[in-house]
């Protein structure tokens, strides 16, 4: 691929991002009113931040045992109420105890 072919595709992608983002600045002035659209426009960026981390969460560990207990653990510690460093070291914890449980079992 030539350099200019690489300059010219990252341009039309900053390009793509900057509209993605400027128009609903631009388009929609006014106060959004319906409480079914602001109750949906809350929770998207949960759904979107959910929809990123699990399926790269279930393989990025040895097992998908451990990655499913991690899970269980962190939306069980986030439910709590707990910050989401404690949330992440606490998923962290579990994915290497379990890991050493199968390593030890000799499932790994």
């Amino acid at each position: 691929m030539a350099p200019a072919d690489i300059l010219l595709y990252t341009g039309v992608m900053a390009l793509v991002t900057y509209l993605i983002r400027m128009l609903p600045l631009t388009l929609i002035r006014r106060r959004v009113d319906s409480p079914l659209i602001r109750s949906f426009l809350y929770y998207v960026p949960y759904a979107v931040l959910a929809a990123m981390i699990v399926p790269e969460m279930l393989y990025a560990t040895l097992s998908v045992w451990s990655a499913a207990a991690a899970l269980v653990v962190g939306v069980a510690s986030a439910l709590r109420g707990r910050s989401m460093i404690a949330v992440a070291i606490l998923a962290c914890l579990t994915v290497f105890a379990a890991e050493s449980l199968l390593r030890a079992s000799g499932y790994l």
